[in-house]
């Protein structure tokens, strides 16, 4: 195990509020070159997951008032994870990862990256372009041939405009940014206290997170793996979804473990009920909507706090909320574009490249459960409501500008150590298994993922 102080698990301690004396209780154990990039991708994963694990191992010891025990991380465990969805297996099938019109462009004075997996995101794309149905067909290699041919044609900032005014999904991708201009610009976690102090200890247990409720208000892939971690650990985590806007099913599968899923409109009286009464014994709600998404449901953040005291509220978002692209939708691929590292992670041709996982979003994810942990510490003491405010963007100016490289290990690296298999309601699943290590961590997920939206909309 390494044993000298990280300092990118050090900047990320500290920016979830974690005193400086706990990083030491942190060692990794190297895969070699796993998640090789022109960016630091190695370093940022194992990072986001040894301050998880650490946020972990603080919460237990404060619940049971004794040591934090030691974190080991290993790099061959998070990169397992942070490609979670390539090793999923259902009955023996491999998910398809993007659909057809999901990927780069070359426009006609640079590229663009669109967003094409979901039905309703392809049809607003293509309604953008102009597209009659003969030319959209069934998304085969024809409908593939006519995009490119349409996007070849206009200019990139055009596309970028005239997709996101239909509702869908396109970014223009922009020139590698200058390295080294620091990571004091943008945050990587905003944390504030809210509310009165309201006392709420949690009893000792023998998993951290044990008998915390969870609301998830979350979709790809950030927020879902944040709230599946935090399952892995104890809580008891109900996904809350709209019931018009299916999630697709191989990633609920993937991200989905040990939560259960429910169905609820807010639109409705009786919706909305039902959420204020999971609302009212909830220690957590974590959203992954764009800025003020869901403030007509009355789910302004500090609203909620003061109708429940000690609430922690933790919103992801995938671009700057405070920039002007705030009320955008966004995914990990995209802000990849938009923000530079496509460019960066260019062929020799030029042709854009991209990281060598989702790692905004994985990354994100493990930063969001390790602040809500650390949050749940905090509130031992102070009874105090904490919101938490996490980017994919932050994420990416930290990968682009607050990370070094360090040295890869000799070890080689083998995916199948951190695979195993579980039978599911949608069969039998290989999956990777969760990469938090400390003294006394659960090795698994205790249950599947259950089937989207068939679960009750009750805490256990």
């Amino acid at each position: 195990m390494e044993k000298e102080l990280d300092t990118t698990t050090a900047h990320a301690w500290e920016a979830i509020g974690g005193s400086s004396n706990l990083t030491a209780k942190v060692s990794y154990r190297g895969a070699g070159e796993v998640l090789p990039a022109v960016l630091p991708v190695r370093e940022l994963a194992r990072a986001t997951v040894g301050v998880c694990s650490l946020a972990a191992a603080e919460l237990s010891a404060t619940r049971n008032d004794g040591p934090v025990p030691v974190v080991w991380v290993d790099e061959g465990a998070v990169a397992t994870s942070f490609v979670s969805e390539r090793h999923l297996l259902v009955d023996g099938r491999a998910p398809t990862p993007f659909a057809p019109l999901s990927g780069f462009w070359r426009a006609a004075d640079g590229w663009v990256r669109t967003h094409a997996n979901y039905p309703h995101h392809r049809a607003r794309l293509l309604n953008a372009l102009g597209m009659s149905e003969e030319e959209r067909d069934d998304g085969g290699a024809s409908s593939v041939e006519q995009t490119a041919k349409t996007l070849a044609a206009l200019p990139t900032q055009e596309i970028q405009e005239r997709v996101y005014a239909a509702g869908g999904l396109a970014v223009a991708v922009a020139p590698a940014p200058a390295r080294g201009s620091g990571t004091r610009e943008r945050p990587l976690v905003e944390i504030q206290e809210v509310g009165e102090a309201r006392k709420r200890q949690l009893p000792a247990a023998s998993l951290p997170a044990d008998g915390v409720r969870v609301l998830d208000l979350t979709r790809v892939i950030a927020g879902p793996v944040a709230t599946r971690t935090l399952a892995l650990l104890g809580a008891d985590v109900l996904r809350v979804d709209p019931p018009w806007l299916r999630e697709d099913t191989d990633t609920h599968i993937d991200t989905g473990m040990g939560k259960r899923s429910t169905l609820l409109d807010l639109d409705t009286d009786e919706g909305r009920s039902t959420f204020e009464g999971l609302l009212d014994s909830a220690d957590v709600v974590v959203t992954g909507y764009r800025p003020g998404a869901l403030d007509r449901h009355g789910m302004v953040a500090e609203e909620l706090i003061a109708r429940r005291p000690g609430l922690i509220v933790a919103q992801l978002c995938a671009w700057d909320p405070s920039g002007p692209w705030a009320d955008r939708r966004g995914f990990d691929s995209l802000v990849q574009a938009g923000c530079g590292i496509a460019a960066i992670e260019a062929d020799p041709e030029g042709r854009p490249g991209a990281l060598p996982a989702q790692a905004l979003d994985h990354g994100t994810g493990y930063l969001l459960a390790a602040g809500v942990l650390r949050a749940l510490t905090e509130r031992q003491s102070d009874g105090r409501g904490r919101l938490l405010r996490f980017s994919l963007a932050w994420t990416a100016h930290w990968l682009m500008h607050g990370i070094s490289s360090e040295p890869v290990g000799r070890r080689v690296y083998e995916p199948t150590d951190w695979l195993t298999e579980i039978d599911s309601p949608y069969g039998r699943l290989r999956h990777a298994l969760p990469p938090l290590h400390y003294e006394g961590s659960p090795g698994n997920w205790e249950t599947p993922p259950t089937s989207w939206g068939t679960d009750p909309a009750t805490w256990v």
